[in-house]
């Protein structure tokens, strides 16, 4: 698990990372860790000029526009709280932000993600959120599936099961892209972009 190089036309991915789910029990971090992580990692984009994306999930009450399909978990039955789609406060409000929302795990599937990194000519990004192995990891799929250089923040996510966290970090990530920390990420983003 170590970051080799950040492109110079790097941005960073910030998922699910929302009221509903910042306070699910997550492991092996809970989601207030992953925020204060994200928080950290976006600082840092801000700092260099990088554009940085938060992507949020919703969905219509009458659920008309869910994925269809059948599965052999359904969806819990009632309604969702007021403000449940709505981006963290402590992600919200940088007037240079980008915000996706989408309507099924992957942030690319039915969103203009792929549009707007691609404008701003986005080559690599650095993703994080909640949760690793559904989430996270569709979009790591799907950005790597569309060709950019994918860096996962392993220390910047977490998920309600703790084996499918590890099976995410341990044999999906690593086929997909790099793997580091926020710490790591920063200190390789200050030097790509000094």
């Amino acid at each position: 698990m170590t970051v080799t190089a950040l492109d110079p036309s790097s941005a960073l991915v910030l998922v699910d990372l929302q009221n509903a789910l910042i306070d699910a029990p997550t492991v092996p971090y809970t989601g207030r860790e992953v925020v204060a992580r994200a928080v950290e990692l976006a600082r840092a984009f801000h700092e260099h000029s990088a554009p940085v994306v938060l992507v949020r999930v919703t969905a219509r009450a009458d659920g008309a526009d869910a994925a269809p399909g059948r599965s052999d978990i359904s969806s819990p039955p009632g309604s969702l709280p007021d403000g449940w789609d709505v981006i963290v406060d402590d992600l919200a409000g940088h007037p240079d932000d980008i915000t996706v929302t989408k309507r099924t795990w992957g942030a690319f599937h039915g969103t203009d993600l792929d549009l707007q990194l691609r404008r701003r000519r986005v080559t690599q990004i650095v993703l994080a959120g909640l949760t690793t192995s559904i989430g996270v990891e569709s979009t790591a799929r799907a950005a790597f599936e569309h060709g950019y250089h994918v860096t996962l923040a392993t220390d910047a996510m977490a998920d309600l099961n703790v084996e499918a966290h590890r099976n995410s970090i341990e044999r999906i990530f690593p086929l997909l892209g790099e793997t580091g920390c926020t710490a790591e990420i920063v200190e390789t983003l200050a030097k790509t972009r000094a």
